[in-house]
Protein backbone atom coordinates (compact mmCIF):
# COMPACT_ATOMS: atom_id res chain seq x y z
CA UNK A 1 0.00 0.00 0.00
CA UNK A 2 1.46 3.41 -0.95
CA UNK A 3 2.67 5.54 1.96
CA UNK A 4 1.11 8.98 2.61
CA UNK A 5 3.24 11.88 1.35
CA UNK A 6 3.81 13.07 4.93
CA UNK A 7 5.67 9.79 5.53
CA UNK A 8 7.82 10.27 2.41
CA UNK A 9 8.66 13.99 2.43
CA UNK A 10 10.35 15.53 5.46
CA UNK A 11 12.37 18.75 5.26
CA UNK A 12 14.30 17.88 8.42
CA UNK A 13 15.61 14.77 6.65
CA UNK A 14 16.40 16.38 3.27
CA UNK A 15 15.15 19.11 0.91
CA UNK A 16 16.03 17.02 -2.21
CA UNK A 17 13.57 14.62 -3.88
CA UNK A 18 13.58 12.58 -7.09
CA UNK A 19 10.09 12.42 -8.61
CA UNK A 20 8.81 10.36 -11.54
CA UNK A 21 5.41 10.55 -13.28
CA UNK A 22 4.32 7.94 -15.79
CA UNK A 23 1.44 7.85 -18.25
CA UNK A 24 -1.43 5.41 -18.22
CA UNK A 25 -3.08 4.38 -21.50
CA UNK A 26 -1.13 3.44 -24.59
CA UNK A 27 -1.13 7.06 -25.75
CA UNK A 28 2.27 8.71 -25.60
CA UNK A 29 3.34 11.62 -23.46
CA UNK A 30 5.97 12.39 -26.09
CA UNK A 31 7.82 10.56 -28.85
CA UNK A 32 6.41 8.68 -31.84
CA UNK A 33 3.61 6.13 -31.52
CA UNK A 34 4.39 3.35 -34.01
CA UNK A 35 0.86 1.98 -33.69
CA UNK A 36 -1.00 5.13 -34.72
CA UNK A 37 1.92 6.64 -36.70
CA UNK A 38 1.45 9.85 -34.72
CA UNK A 39 4.24 12.07 -33.41
CA UNK A 40 3.87 13.60 -29.97
CA UNK A 41 7.31 15.21 -29.85
CA UNK A 42 5.78 18.67 -29.40
CA UNK A 43 4.50 17.62 -25.97
CA UNK A 44 8.08 17.58 -24.70
CA UNK A 45 8.16 21.35 -25.15
CA UNK A 46 4.81 21.67 -23.35
CA UNK A 47 6.12 19.86 -20.30
CA UNK A 48 9.56 21.48 -20.26
CA UNK A 49 8.15 24.99 -20.62
CA UNK A 50 5.52 24.46 -17.91
CA UNK A 51 8.02 22.79 -15.56
CA UNK A 52 10.48 25.69 -15.73
CA UNK A 53 7.74 28.32 -15.60
CA UNK A 54 6.14 26.75 -12.55
CA UNK A 55 9.47 26.62 -10.71
CA UNK A 56 9.57 30.44 -10.91
CA UNK A 57 6.32 30.58 -8.94
CA UNK A 58 6.88 27.88 -6.32
CA UNK A 59 9.60 27.86 -3.66
CA UNK A 60 10.95 24.74 -5.35
CA UNK A 61 14.18 24.59 -7.35
CA UNK A 62 14.81 22.22 -10.25
CA UNK A 63 18.14 20.41 -9.96
CA UNK A 64 17.67 18.06 -12.93
CA UNK A 65 15.01 16.81 -15.31
CA UNK A 66 14.58 14.51 -18.31
CA UNK A 67 11.43 14.19 -20.39
CA UNK A 68 11.05 10.73 -21.89
CA UNK A 69 8.42 9.19 -24.18
CA UNK A 70 5.93 7.97 -21.58
CA UNK A 71 7.28 9.45 -18.33
CA UNK A 72 9.50 12.20 -16.95
CA UNK A 73 12.06 12.54 -14.16
CA UNK A 74 12.72 15.62 -12.06
CA UNK A 75 14.97 16.25 -9.04
CA UNK A 76 13.41 18.96 -6.86
CA UNK A 77 14.79 21.05 -4.00
CA UNK A 78 12.39 22.56 -1.45
CA UNK A 79 13.59 26.10 -0.76
CA UNK A 80 12.00 26.85 2.63
CA UNK A 81 14.18 29.93 3.25
CA UNK A 82 12.91 31.46 0.02
CA UNK A 83 9.26 30.85 0.94
CA UNK A 84 9.73 32.22 4.48
CA UNK A 85 11.19 35.45 3.06
CA UNK A 86 8.12 36.26 0.94
CA UNK A 87 5.99 39.16 2.10
CA UNK A 88 2.19 39.03 1.89
CA UNK A 89 2.20 40.76 -1.51
CA UNK A 90 4.68 38.25 -2.94
CA UNK A 91 2.69 35.22 -1.75
CA UNK A 92 -0.56 36.57 -3.24
CA UNK A 93 1.10 37.57 -6.52
CA UNK A 94 2.64 34.13 -6.94
CA UNK A 95 -0.59 32.33 -6.06
CA UNK A 96 -2.56 34.48 -8.52
CA UNK A 97 -0.09 33.49 -11.25
CA UNK A 98 -1.45 29.94 -11.26
CA UNK A 99 -4.74 30.12 -9.32
CA UNK A 100 -7.62 32.57 -9.07
CA UNK A 101 -7.26 33.16 -5.34
CA UNK A 102 -10.18 34.41 -3.25
CA UNK A 103 -12.35 37.52 -3.08
CA UNK A 104 -10.17 39.10 -0.38
CA UNK A 105 -6.92 38.49 -2.29
CA UNK A 106 -8.44 39.86 -5.48
CA UNK A 107 -9.55 43.03 -3.67
CA UNK A 108 -6.12 43.36 -2.01
CA UNK A 109 -4.35 43.01 -5.38
CA UNK A 110 -6.66 45.62 -6.88
CA UNK A 111 -5.46 48.13 -4.26
CA UNK A 112 -8.59 48.21 -2.09
CA UNK A 113 -8.20 49.00 1.60
CA UNK A 114 -9.25 46.03 3.73
CA UNK A 115 -10.67 46.14 7.24
CA UNK A 116 -8.39 44.85 10.01
CA UNK A 117 -10.44 41.67 10.40
CA UNK A 118 -10.35 41.12 6.62
CA UNK A 119 -6.59 41.66 6.55
CA UNK A 120 -6.14 39.19 9.40
CA UNK A 121 -8.22 36.62 7.52
CA UNK A 122 -6.23 37.20 4.33
CA UNK A 123 -2.94 36.74 6.20
CA UNK A 124 -4.18 33.35 7.41
CA UNK A 125 -5.16 32.34 3.88
CA UNK A 126 -1.82 33.54 2.50
CA UNK A 127 0.07 31.44 5.06
CA UNK A 128 -1.77 28.39 3.79
CA UNK A 129 -0.81 29.32 0.23
CA UNK A 130 2.81 29.86 1.30
CA UNK A 131 2.96 26.29 2.66
CA UNK A 132 1.40 24.91 -0.51
CA UNK A 133 3.91 26.78 -2.69
CA UNK A 134 6.71 24.77 -1.09
CA UNK A 135 4.98 21.39 -1.24
CA UNK A 136 6.11 18.88 -3.86
CA UNK A 137 2.64 17.31 -3.99
CA UNK A 138 1.12 20.66 -5.05
CA UNK A 139 3.94 21.29 -7.53
CA UNK A 140 3.63 17.89 -9.21
CA UNK A 141 -0.16 17.83 -9.01
CA UNK A 142 -0.56 21.18 -10.72
CA UNK A 143 2.04 20.36 -13.40
CA UNK A 144 0.47 17.00 -14.23
CA UNK A 145 -3.04 18.44 -14.32
CA UNK A 146 -2.01 21.16 -16.76
CA UNK A 147 -0.34 18.71 -19.17
CA UNK A 148 -3.11 16.12 -18.93
CA UNK A 149 -5.73 18.72 -19.86
CA UNK A 150 -3.71 19.75 -22.91
CA UNK A 151 -3.07 16.16 -23.96
CA UNK A 152 -6.69 15.08 -23.48
CA UNK A 153 -7.89 18.07 -25.49
CA UNK A 154 -5.50 17.20 -28.31
CA UNK A 155 -6.48 13.50 -28.20
CA UNK A 156 -10.17 14.44 -28.02
CA UNK A 157 -10.74 12.13 -25.06
CA UNK A 158 -11.31 12.19 -21.31
CA UNK A 159 -10.03 10.21 -18.36
CA UNK A 160 -6.75 9.75 -16.55
CA UNK A 161 -3.58 10.62 -18.41
CA UNK A 162 -1.10 9.99 -15.55
CA UNK A 163 -0.80 7.19 -13.05
CA UNK A 164 -2.62 7.99 -9.83
CA UNK A 165 0.52 8.90 -7.86
CA UNK A 166 3.94 10.14 -8.80
CA UNK A 167 6.91 8.23 -7.41
CA UNK A 168 9.05 10.09 -4.87
CA UNK A 169 12.52 9.23 -3.53
CA UNK A 170 14.17 11.25 -0.76
CA UNK A 171 17.87 11.92 -1.45
CA UNK A 172 19.38 11.94 2.02
CA UNK A 173 23.04 12.82 1.35
CA UNK A 174 25.50 14.03 -1.30
CA UNK A 175 26.19 10.53 -2.64
CA UNK A 176 22.51 9.85 -3.26
CA UNK A 177 22.07 13.32 -4.75
CA UNK A 178 24.95 13.17 -7.25
CA UNK A 179 24.05 9.62 -8.31
CA UNK A 180 20.42 10.56 -8.88
CA UNK A 181 21.35 13.71 -10.84
CA UNK A 182 23.51 11.64 -13.19
CA UNK A 183 20.84 8.92 -13.40
CA UNK A 184 18.25 11.48 -14.53
CA UNK A 185 20.55 13.31 -16.95
CA UNK A 186 21.65 10.05 -18.60
CA UNK A 187 18.12 8.68 -19.12
CA UNK A 188 17.98 9.55 -22.85
CA UNK A 189 21.44 8.00 -23.43
CA UNK A 190 20.41 4.74 -21.75
CA UNK A 191 17.18 4.71 -23.77
CA UNK A 192 19.17 5.34 -27.00
CA UNK A 193 17.24 8.56 -27.60
CA UNK A 194 20.49 10.56 -27.78
CA UNK A 195 24.12 9.77 -28.56
CA UNK A 196 25.56 12.11 -25.95
CA UNK A 197 24.18 13.89 -22.85
CA UNK A 198 24.46 17.36 -24.42
CA UNK A 199 22.39 16.16 -27.40
CA UNK A 200 19.54 15.00 -25.18
CA UNK A 201 16.57 17.17 -26.10
CA UNK A 202 14.45 18.60 -23.28
CA UNK A 203 16.83 17.73 -20.45
CA UNK A 204 18.62 19.78 -17.82
CA UNK A 205 22.04 18.50 -18.91
CA UNK A 206 21.52 19.91 -22.41
CA UNK A 207 20.62 23.33 -21.01
CA UNK A 208 23.63 23.31 -18.67
CA UNK A 209 26.03 22.23 -21.43
CA UNK A 210 24.76 24.86 -23.89
CA UNK A 211 25.09 27.60 -21.26
CA UNK A 212 28.57 26.40 -20.29
CA UNK A 213 29.75 26.80 -23.89
CA UNK A 214 28.83 30.51 -23.77
CA UNK A 215 30.22 31.24 -20.29
CA UNK A 216 33.67 32.51 -19.43
CA UNK A 217 33.43 31.40 -15.80
CA UNK A 218 31.50 28.12 -16.05
CA UNK A 219 31.55 27.30 -12.34
CA UNK A 220 30.25 30.68 -11.15
CA UNK A 221 26.59 30.28 -10.07
CA UNK A 222 25.61 33.57 -11.75
CA UNK A 223 26.94 32.32 -15.10
CA UNK A 224 24.77 29.18 -15.11
CA UNK A 225 21.21 28.49 -16.34
CA UNK A 226 18.94 30.88 -14.43
CA UNK A 227 15.87 28.65 -14.10
CA UNK A 228 17.86 25.64 -12.86
CA UNK A 229 19.43 25.22 -9.43
CA UNK A 230 23.09 26.24 -9.88
CA UNK A 231 26.16 24.19 -9.00
CA UNK A 232 27.72 26.17 -6.14
CA UNK A 233 31.05 24.31 -5.96
CA UNK A 234 32.68 22.14 -3.34
CA UNK A 235 31.41 22.56 0.25
CA UNK A 236 33.16 25.44 2.05
CA UNK A 237 32.58 28.33 4.44
CA UNK A 238 30.18 31.01 3.13
CA UNK A 239 28.79 28.45 0.68
CA UNK A 240 26.33 30.11 -1.74
CA UNK A 241 22.97 28.50 -2.34
CA UNK A 242 23.16 25.67 -4.84
CA UNK A 243 24.25 22.09 -5.49
CA UNK A 244 27.42 21.18 -3.52
CA UNK A 245 29.51 20.23 -6.56
CA UNK A 246 31.53 21.93 -9.31
CA UNK A 247 29.66 22.14 -12.61
CA UNK A 248 32.76 21.27 -14.67
CA UNK A 249 33.39 18.16 -12.56
CA UNK A 250 29.76 17.13 -12.87
CA UNK A 251 29.68 17.56 -16.67
CA UNK A 252 32.86 15.50 -16.95
CA UNK A 253 31.40 12.83 -14.69
CA UNK A 254 28.19 12.56 -16.72
CA UNK A 255 30.10 12.44 -20.01
CA UNK A 256 32.45 9.72 -18.79
CA UNK A 257 29.58 7.71 -17.31
CA UNK A 258 27.67 7.99 -20.57
CA UNK A 259 30.65 6.60 -22.46
CA UNK A 260 30.73 3.55 -20.22
CA UNK A 261 26.97 2.98 -20.47
CA UNK A 262 26.95 3.05 -24.27
CA UNK A 263 28.19 -0.23 -25.67
CA UNK A 264 29.35 1.29 -28.98
CA UNK A 265 31.74 3.77 -27.34
CA UNK A 266 35.01 3.06 -25.57
CA UNK A 267 35.76 4.12 -22.04
CA UNK A 268 36.83 2.66 -18.74
CA UNK A 269 35.86 4.60 -15.66
CA UNK A 270 38.52 2.76 -13.62
CA UNK A 271 41.32 4.41 -15.66
CA UNK A 272 40.15 7.96 -15.09
CA UNK A 273 38.02 8.35 -11.99
CA UNK A 274 36.81 11.97 -11.66
CA UNK A 275 37.87 13.67 -8.40
CA UNK A 276 34.23 14.06 -7.38
CA UNK A 277 33.91 10.28 -6.97
CA UNK A 278 37.10 10.09 -4.95
CA UNK A 279 35.95 12.92 -2.71
CA UNK A 280 32.58 11.28 -2.05
CA UNK A 281 34.12 7.85 -1.56
CA UNK A 282 32.06 6.09 -4.25
CA UNK A 283 33.55 3.02 -5.89
CA UNK A 284 33.44 2.95 -9.73
CA UNK A 285 31.52 -0.34 -9.75
CA UNK A 286 28.92 1.09 -7.35
CA UNK A 287 28.71 4.27 -9.44
CA UNK A 288 27.69 2.32 -12.55
CA UNK A 289 25.04 0.44 -10.59
CA UNK A 290 23.70 3.71 -9.16
CA UNK A 291 23.52 5.57 -12.46
CA UNK A 292 21.85 2.77 -14.42
CA UNK A 293 19.49 1.20 -11.86
CA UNK A 294 18.77 3.98 -9.35
CA UNK A 295 15.00 3.40 -9.21
CA UNK A 296 15.42 -0.40 -9.12
CA UNK A 297 17.84 -0.35 -6.19
CA UNK A 298 15.97 2.00 -3.85
CA UNK A 299 12.48 2.71 -2.60
CA UNK A 300 11.47 6.11 -1.25
CA UNK A 301 14.51 6.82 0.97
CA UNK A 302 18.02 6.92 -0.51
CA UNK A 303 21.23 7.59 1.39
CA UNK A 304 23.95 6.14 3.59
CA UNK A 305 22.80 3.78 6.39
CA UNK A 306 23.36 6.54 8.96
CA UNK A 307 21.25 9.05 7.03
CA UNK A 308 18.63 6.36 6.45
CA UNK A 309 18.34 5.70 10.20
CA UNK A 310 18.01 9.45 10.88
CA UNK A 311 15.24 9.78 8.30
CA UNK A 312 13.39 6.73 9.67
CA UNK A 313 13.36 8.34 13.13
CA UNK A 314 12.16 11.71 11.80
CA UNK A 315 9.38 10.09 9.78
CA UNK A 316 8.42 7.81 12.69
CA UNK A 317 8.67 4.70 10.54
CA UNK A 318 9.72 1.18 11.56
CA UNK A 319 10.89 -0.44 8.33
CA UNK A 320 14.22 0.39 6.69
CA UNK A 321 13.61 0.38 2.92
CA UNK A 322 16.48 -0.83 0.71
CA UNK A 323 18.83 -0.97 3.71
CA UNK A 324 21.13 -3.57 2.14
CA UNK A 325 21.51 -1.59 -1.09
CA UNK A 326 22.20 1.58 0.87
CA UNK A 327 24.96 -0.29 2.73
CA UNK A 328 26.41 -1.79 -0.44
CA UNK A 329 26.21 1.21 -2.78
CA UNK A 330 26.24 4.30 -0.54
CA UNK A 331 28.04 3.27 2.65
Amino acid sequence: MPKPRKQQICLEATPFYHCVSRCVRKAYLCGFDLTTKTSYEHRRAWLEEELLKQAEVFAIDIAAYAIMSNHYHVVLHINKAKADAWRLDAVIERWHTIYKGCALSQRYSAGETLLDVELETLNGIAEKWRRRLMKISWFMGRLNEKISRQANHEDNCTGHFWEGRFKSQALLDEKALIACLAYVDLNPVRAKMAKTPEQSAHTSIKKRAEKAKRSNTINHPNQQVKNLMPFAGNPRNDMPEGLPFQLTEYLELVELTGRVIREDKRGHIERDIPPILQRLGIEPKSWMELTTKFEDNFNDLVGSPTKLEDAIALLDRKRRPSLQNCKTLLS
